[in-house]
């Protein structure tokens, strides 16, 4: 892996998705720009670009000009990812927030408790993902839900979860995934839809969670994946507790109406063709 494919994995790791890093990393490199240049350079369309940028303003990452036409400029590294870490450190007191006030609901009793006790345990690698996951998945029942950031869909290839979850469609469950469709994974993503799995394009990626016959449910804390190997290092929530499945599944249901199915996706990039050597895209893939 050369240093600008680590220079993305570490700003990826840092909370940025693939198109923030790569936008971000061609700033440092080349210097402010308006978005039609960058389109060109990144192989992607305007409106695309927009998001993105407007995605990095937010975070602080970008500083936009007065003038017109807009010229984006990269803010400087140790400011931007300062700007990032506030962001994450905010988003995390708001989650302690939200536990605060979950746990005084639930003291009030406006949840109906579960019969069972839930169990939570912390899963620490690739290895013991796929442990844990693939008995599961050979045991269920009715349906199989999950948001996912694209590197899932290469270790679902290369440890046997892929083949799992066609044996479950073929005996009759339901299949239905998000995933960041990017073109180095659109040939696994078309392996998906021929094997009755539903799949829809969903472009942000940090919040990555899958739910099984709306029970048991992973999701991920920390899944900063530099190399795909049993002993990489992950950080994932596994629990029983179907209060938690369901809160996980009402997400999945709002974000699914937002995405784009995934037929659309692969045409998308198909049209655009792949990645020309020397962009930082193609050096990723």
């Amino acid at each position: 892996m050369d240093n600008e494919a680590v220079f993305l994995s570490r700003l990826t790791g840092f909370g940025l998705s693939e198109k923030e890093a790569q936008l971000y990393l061609h700033l440092l490199k080349y210097g402010p720009k308006t978005p039609s240049p960058l389109a060109k350079s990144l192989h992607t369309y305007r409106e695309d670009v927009h998001r993105t940028l407007t995605s990095l303003i937010e975070k602080g990452m970008v500083r936009p000009s007065l003038d017109s036409p807009t010229v984006y400029a990269a803010v400087d590294l140790d400011t931007a990812l300062g700007s990032a870490l506030q962001k994450q450190e905010s988003e995390l007191r708001e989650m302690e927030t939200r536990k605060r006030e979950l746990q005084e609901l639930s003291k009030q009793q406006r949840f109906r408790p579960s019969d069972e006790v839930s169990t939570f345990k912390i899963i620490k690698s690739i290895k013991e993902l796929i442990a844990v996951m693939l008995p599961v998945i050979n045991s269920l029942h009715e349906d199989w839900t999950m948001l996912l950031p694209a590197v899932a869909a290469v270790i679902g290839a290369q440890f046997g979860v892929d083949e799992a979850a066609y044996e479950f469609v073929k005996r009759g469950g339901r299949v239905r995934m998000m995933i960041n469709i990017s073109y180095p994974i659109a040939k696994i993503t078309q392996g998906y839809l021929d094997n009755g799995i539903e799949v829809r394009h969903f472009g942000q990626e940090g919040i990555n969670f899958t739910i099984f016959d709306k029970r048991i449910c992973i999701s991920a804390i920390s899944a900063d994946v530099t190399r795909i190997s049993p002993n990489e290092s992950i950080a994932a929530l596994w629990t029983d507790d179907p209060t938690y499945a369901r809160y996980l599944l009402s997400t999945f249901e709002t974000l699914w109406k937002q995405s784009i199915p995934a037929a659309e996706r692969i045409e998308e990039l198909i049209k655009a063709g792949p990645p020309q050597a020397g962009t930082a895209e193609h050096q990723r893939s």
